[in-house]
């Protein structure tokens, strides 16, 4: 009998396709509430809104305890429905959140319901959707060594860690303009499509997923790779990088599930 151990494509695939098929069966009930036909208010008082509001509140948090956000930075959206949005506000910290400050926007930014103004940053994220219909909700922030590399215009290389392949892929870098403007939006729309993770240059990185969580799952993944990257840096040793035919088997599964990755559109 062989004493092999699997290999991390062969026990990360039948996860991950168990995983796309909860996603799919999310989106089918999803596209079971009528939110289209609903009025603002109807909307935003739905229990689906209401789950979507505690879930970025818990995100909030979690962004702001791993010190990936500071004072009022960074801003969460999800998709409800076609025509709404639900955002976070601006100059309010992600610790402090409250269900009535989540705002409730159409997808041309204006707030339909809300206690609060909604998140300056809000163009960012309608581009995102407006570009990938995939993309079902944004986690904007600034985690340090991610932002750091966001400093430089540049990004860890590919091939080194075999999660960070198979959730994210390449990672694509968009040019600096003002936060807040039209022209940061529209950094992003080049590589929308085939990237589930950005970096912003001279500002944090930005993240699409079909959920609020696993959006934050991205930023969590490449942050703590950008993080090991450095520190393998330092021990003086070369890098050792997953061999090509390897790389291969995980890019068939994405292609399989459809996932993006550049790597995929570059071959047609």
């Amino acid at each position: 009998m062989s004493n092999a151990k699997p290999t991390i494509v062969q026990t990360w695939a039948p996860v991950a396709e168990q995983m796309m098929e909860v996603a799919k069966t999310t989106f089918e009930i999803l596209r079971g509430y009528r939110f289209d036909d609903s009025s603002p208010l109807a909307a935003a008082s739905s229990p689906l809104a209401t789950a979507m509001r505690a879930e970025i509140i818990a995100v909030g948090r979690k962004l702001w305890e791993r010190q990936y956000v500071d004072a009022n930075a960074g801003n969460i959206s999800v998709r409800l429905g076609q025509k709404y949005l639900l955002c976070t506000p601006t100059m309010v910290s992600k610790r402090d959140m409250e269900p009535a400050d989540i705002c409730l926007s159409d997808l041309e930014g204006n707030i339909l319901a809300g206690d609060r103004p909604r998140t300056s940053e809000i163009l960012l994220h309608m581009e995102i959707y407006r570009g990938n219909p995939q993309a079902q909700a944004v986690v904007h922030c600034h985690p340090p060594a991610a932002s750091a590399f966001a400093m430089t215009g540049t990004t860890p290389p590919g091939g080194l860690i075999s999660e960070v392949e198979a959730s994210i892929g390449p990672v694509a870098v968009a040019p600096y303009e003002t936060p807040g403007t039209r022209a940061f939006a529209e950094t992003v729309r080049p590589f929308v499509r085939d990237h589930n993770t950005i970096l912003l240059s001279n500002h944090g990185i930005v993240c699409w997923a079909d959920t609020v969580s696993h959006a934050e799952w991205l930023v969590e993944t490449y942050e703590t790779y950008c993080k090991t990257y450095l520190l393998a840096q330092q021990l003086g040793r070369p890098l050792s990088y997953i061999p090509d035919n390897k790389i291969e088997e995980i890019l068939e599964i994405k292609r399989r599930l459809g996932l993006p990755d550049a790597r995929l559109a570059d071959r047609g």
